[in-house]
């Protein structure tokens, strides 16, 4: 009996406490969902979930209240193509985990492994509105190395243990400029070792038995790189290209379709030039719409106007922050696309549920609707506006902590600067 209590009492300490109602009230609440735009509305989170979003929700006696009068309540950011969670300080290798430069290993690599919760680029982006993101992993070229995929992109919570939400969203490659330099110097190269071993990994696919027996031909990738590309060949993990002029998307268009693949289009600042034909195909696109200066030779057509452009063309747009350290300023970016012409609440969507769409993430987050996890902000007013601050931040229905190391920081040391010399008149 004495065990039997010891074993009850340590259940009950690890146990997760039962989550508070808190019901947010007031507030415009911009959905993104079905219901819209509720000008004076209220949204009830219930163990972790969105219970109910509406202009006449009644709140229950003992929930906990944020009032959100004079303020916008939106869903959470959710940061596409980013490392949090991955790397740390850019420059010590120790601390970056994106990538990987052994060379039997490409597309096996999982981002969904090596997640650092604790990562103090969490609390700075949280700050900025972002709950959500997509950990996706980046090339580490070691020399000779020829291998094509940089892994596999993950789906991480920015709060709370396991930080990880779903692996393999997406498969990371890149074609153009950066893809043809991998691949021996030549764009075509590329598209031929492509298709060369997508037609390996179905070999492979038909053929796993004989493998073990050591029946097959010897094959350019390893056991774990085909394995982990066959839910890329049956079109169940879409391939996540990083591609810039417009020829090479083209190209990416007619890999994706000739193989049968799913494809999500990251960079693209020519895409404007041939946005019908991506949106034809029905691929979704990721930009940093103020890339608007000739930085390479493949994006000699980048323009502001580009996530615009895209948008009115029928593409689905997801906007991206500028780098790990800088993905809170993805709201910023959304604002310069709406300042270039995009629709307000399609910048808002591009940073909520677009993303979450594209990477099979709508189920769970990107809009604020009953059965969603509760991952919602609070702002003091216009979320794209750079002057604007969220005041509460919540993932799965609990209230984050509104500091970084920044901002402790902040607190810790601009007392002492702004205070009066000694002797000094203030």
């Amino acid at each position: 009996m004495i065990r039997l209590g010891v074993l009850l009492l340590a259940l009950a300490a690890t146990a997760p406490a039962a989550a508070e109602t808190i019901a947010i009230t007031g507030g415009r609440i911009v959905t993104m969902g079905p219901a819209g735009e509720i000008a004076s509305g209220t949204l009830l989170i219930r163990d972790g979930r969105i219970a109910a979003v509406g202009a006449d929700v009644a709140v229950p006696p003992d929930a906990t209240r944020i009032d959100a009068s004079g303020k916008v309540v939106t869903p959470g950011l959710v940061a596409a193509g980013t490392a949090l969670g991955l790397i740390e300080v850019r420059m010590v290798a120790a601390t970056d985990d994106r990538g990987t430069h052994k060379r039997d290993l490409s597309a096996a690599f999982d981002a969904g492994y090596g997640l650092n919760p604790d990562s103090l680029l969490v609390p700075v982006a949280r700050l900025g509105g972002i709950t959500r993101a997509i950990a996706t992993p980046a090339y580490d070229d070691a020399p000779g190395r020829e291998l094509l995929f940089a892994g596999q992109a993950a789906a991480v919570a920015l709060a709370g243990r396991p930080m990880l939400m779903r692996r393999g969203v997406a498969m990371v490659l890149e074609m153009g400029e950066g893809g043809a330099e991998r691949a021996g110097g030549a764009r075509g190269a590329e598209l031929v070792m492509l298709r060369a071993l997508f037609a390996e990994v179905r070999d492979y696919k038909m053929r796993r038995t004989a493998y073990d027996r050591g029946e097959t031909r010897d094959y350019t990738l390893s056991r774990a790189d085909m394995e982990a590309l066959i839910p890329v060949i049956e079109g169940r993990m879409p391939l996540l290209v990083t591609v810039n002029r417009a020829s090479d998307i083209r190209d990416a268009l007619a890999m994706a379709r000739g193989e049968g693949v799913k494809l999500i289009l990251e960079g693209v600042a020519e895409g404007w030039r041939i946005a019908g034909e991506i949106a034809a195909a029905n691929v979704p696109v990721l930009v940093t719409p103020i890339e608007n200066t000739p930085a390479s030779f493949e994006a000699l057509g980048a323009t502001l106007a580009n996530a615009r452009r895209l948008a009115d063309a029928g593409v689905l747009v997801a906007i991206e922050g500028n780098g790990n350290h800088r993905e809170r300023e993805m709201r910023y970016n959304a604002g310069n696309a709406v300042a270039n012409g995009l629709d307000w609440r399609a910048g808002l969507a591009a940073i909520t549920i677009n993303p979450a769409r594209i990477f099979g993430l709508a189920d769970r987050v990107g809009s604020l609707e009953a059965g969603k996890d509760g991952d919602v902000v609070v702002w003091d007013g216009d979320p794209l506006d750079t002057l604007t601050r969220p005041v509460a931040v919540l993932i799965r229905g609990e209230r984050q902590p509104m500091t970084s190391r920044a901002t402790e920081l902040r607190d810790r040391y601009l007392p002492a600067i702004l205070a009066p010399i000694e002797g000094e008149t203030p």
